[in-house]
């Protein structure tokens, strides 16, 4: 891939993020306490164009937010980061994305999405911002926002010679079309997300390879599966390449994937190679995981490359 052309084209949700800590997640019906709150940046599609961003690429951004104020505190927010936000468009009448987060004592997270203006992006959104896709080095989505905006997407960008990276979270309960894997190059699921996609469940090398393999199958030409603690597998001459995390103390796993996601297209766009893209992204999210909230995780370029 040609390194002069940074530019990576997110289309993607926007959400603001309300979480509380707990001890333990609730039951049904249980009532429990919290220890504390707090507001952040969030949304799958946000927290890749942040992390675009912050690791040195030129995010452009593709969403939806209502005309409310957290539209508006949302839209400063991902101007302050430098993403360029012209086709970030507001929606009188209609609420802005909204997470509910809780995270338990271990780091791990449960998360509720009231979409919002989020559910409004269109195959329009897309052909207002079409010059901005072909003239992309990737095409960056996942799967917060209607499929028939991604569908067209990932169509334009695939005509046009723009590399197509698909995060497929949260997954549908209806298998993703053909029609939108047969224009991505680059799928990035987690082991549950994969699951889904296959009927396999990841539990060692070869049932990693099985998995892989299942995906390509579908017209995918790459795909890399996330394990979380313990990095990511790919094929790379048909042979497996795990690649492990880096060992740390979990805070709070928000925005892991998605940090992750946004790292290795940068890494793509500098001309690294996949194994190496992998490892730097396992790197950031690796560090992401340390800190609270979506956005606020994020690292830097300084702290990765």
């Amino acid at each position: 891939m040609a390194t002069n052309n940074k530019k990576i084209v997110i289309v993607g949700s926007s959400n603001t993020d309300l979480v509380v800590r707990v001890e333990h997640f609730p039951q049904a019906g249980e009532t429990i306490m919290g220890s504390d709150f707090m507001t952040a940046q969030g949304g799958k599609g946000a927290n890749q164009a942040v992390a675009v961003a912050r690791l040195g690429g030129e995010a452009v951004f593709v969403a939806r937010l209502g005309n409310d104020a957290f539209g508006e505190v949302t839209l400063a927010a991902l101007r302050s980061e430098g993403i360029d936000t012209r086709h970030v468009t507001r929606t009188e009448g209609v609420a802005s994305g909204v997470a509910t987060i809780t995270v338990d004592k271990s780091g791990e997270n449960c998360i509720v999405v009231a979409g919002g203006a989020n559910m409004l992006l269109s195959p329009e959104d897309i052909a207002k911002a079409a010059e901005e896709i072909r003239s992309a080095s990737l095409l960056l989505m996942q799967l917060e926002t209607p499929l028939p905006a991604l569908i067209e997407a990932a169509r334009l960008a695939h005509e046009n010679g723009v590399k197509v990276v698909l995060n497929p979270a949260p997954y549908p309960k209806q298998p993703l079309p053909m029609e939108l894997l047969q224009n991505v190059d680059i799928i990035i699921p987690n082991e549950t997300e994969a699951a889904y996609m296959t009927g396999i469940q990841i539990t060692d090398d070869d049932s990693a390879i099985a998995s892989i393999r299942k995906i390509q199958s579908m017209g995918v030409k790459e795909a890399i599966i996330t394990v979380g603690k313990q990095g990511a597998y790919t094929l790379s001459d048909n042979q497996l390449v795990r690649v492990p995390a880096v060992a740390v103390q979990a805070v709070d796993t928000t925005a892991a994937g998605d940090t992750f996601c946004g790292a290795l297209c940068v890494a793509l766009t500098k001309g690294m190679s996949m194994t190496d893209a992998i490892a730097l992204a396992c790197k950031a999210a690796s560090i992401s995981v340390t800190r609270r909230g979506a956005q606020p995780s994020v690292p830097t370029a300084a702290e990765v490359f």
